[in-house]
């Protein structure tokens, strides 16, 4: 009964992805035209915008033309050093955007449903933000990894015993590589829907492959309580290989949503399921925090599929998606410093009652 859901969440988000790459919006007439004639003149309805002043030189489906004028203010703003360009928007963006509100202004007075644009629904910009609602529960989401993560290595380093060569942890390297990729997966995050580029995407993209596969190797290596180094290579070496290569398939060959959301989801939906059976069958004290986690994962992926359009133009599923893992992520690292306690004080005590054998071997001899 799992696995056949697992395989039907699979196919319901493949199939989202594939609707969300041809986007109704983006093909209606009255937009492309609307479009098109901004790049021509560089206004809509009469408001005008400085990027526009200028023949740009990408078409409507973001393929670079032929340079049409040398030494342009276009050509002079893709030579600005990005901190410089953050917050500015070229002349094919500016246009899209404020067309796109235009058709949303048309669609309110009318019976029209709410459609997406080049696979975004019409988000309101706030402070040049694209996304601001994503951008600011992704922000959240780092702090609160930065919490976690933080207090979790004073909780090893400074308050739990340890032995003269660290912690008495075993996972503490893993668990403190994981706290890592978590954190730069949410900056790239935070970037990416605060502006959409190529080269944001690719990163935020690539950096949430990279914490998914190392996510997958490190519940096989905790639940399976892999100590050694041998078997723990065993299982670290084909997921890493897997890994790289969609990240290099994806940034060198092609950009396949429909792909990289399936990964995704398969690498997510073993997760939950590895870390679901062991809290099953073991008795550990924190059992209840990891399925709170697994269940509240699982329904958070819900968003994902069953997509909606953004609620006063800013919270979207996938905003509230961003803004349901704030507590699961709280009650992860909660877990996982309970796990490091209580593994801890298990491996302590048997120092302890090894080392009195020892004496008392000493002794009778």
């Amino acid at each position: 009964m799992r696995l056949r859901r697992s395989l039907l969440l699979v196919v319901l988000v493949s199939s989202l992805v594939f609707v969300c790459e041809g986007s109704e919006g983006d093909e209606r007439p009255r937009y492309r035209a609307c479009v098109q004639g901004c790049e021509q003149t560089g206004c809509v309805d009469g408001q005008c915008y400085n990027s526009c002043h200028f023949p740009v030189n990408v078409d409507l489906e973001g393929n670079i033309l032929p340079k049409k004028a040398l030494n342009s203010p276009h050509e002079k703003f893709l030579e600005e050093p990005l901190y410089l360009r953050w917050k500015k928007w070229d002349c094919i963006s500016e246009c899209r955007y404020q067309c796109m509100l235009r058709e949303e202004v048309a669609r309110e007075a009318g019976p029209e449903d709410p459609v997406k644009y080049h696979g975004k629904w019409p988000f309101i910009r706030i402070y040049s933000l694209q996304e601001p609602a994503s951008v600011a529960f992704s922000v959240l989401n780092l702090l609160v990894h930065f919490q976690g993560f933080s207090s979790f290595l004073v909780l090893m380093y400074y308050k739990l015993p340890s032995r003269a060569k660290g912690p008495y942890y075993e996972y503490v390297g893993l668990w403190t590589i994981f706290g890592l990729l978590s954190m730069n997966s949410w900056i790239w995050s935070t970037v990416f829907h605060s502006r959409d580029m190529t080269f944001t995407e690719m990163l935020d993209y690539s950096s949430a492959i990279a914490l998914i596969g190392f996510s997958l190797m490190l519940a096989i290596i905790r639940t399976g309580n892999l100590r050694a180094e041998a078997p723990r290579v065993m299982v670290a070496a084909p997921i890493i290989a897997f890994i790289s290569t969609h990240i290099l398939y994806l940034n060198l060959y092609k950009f396949d949503y429909g792909l990289n959301m399936i990964v995704c989801v398969v690498i997510g939906v073993a997760q939950l399921l590895i870390w679901a059976t062991w809290g099953f069958v073991t008795k550990h004290p924190a059992r209840f925090k990891l399925w709170s986690v697994v269940f509240g994962t699982a329904f958070a992926m819900l968003l994902e599929v069953f997509d909606f359009p953004p609620v006063w133009g800013i919270f979207d599923a996938h905003a509230i998606w961003h803004a349901s893992t704030l507590p699961i992520t709280y009650l992860w690292w909660s877990f996982i410093k309970d796990d490091a306690t209580y593994r801890t004080e298990m491996l302590v005590k048997k120092s302890k009652a090894s080392d009195f054998q020892s004496e008392d071997t000493r002794k009778t001899q």
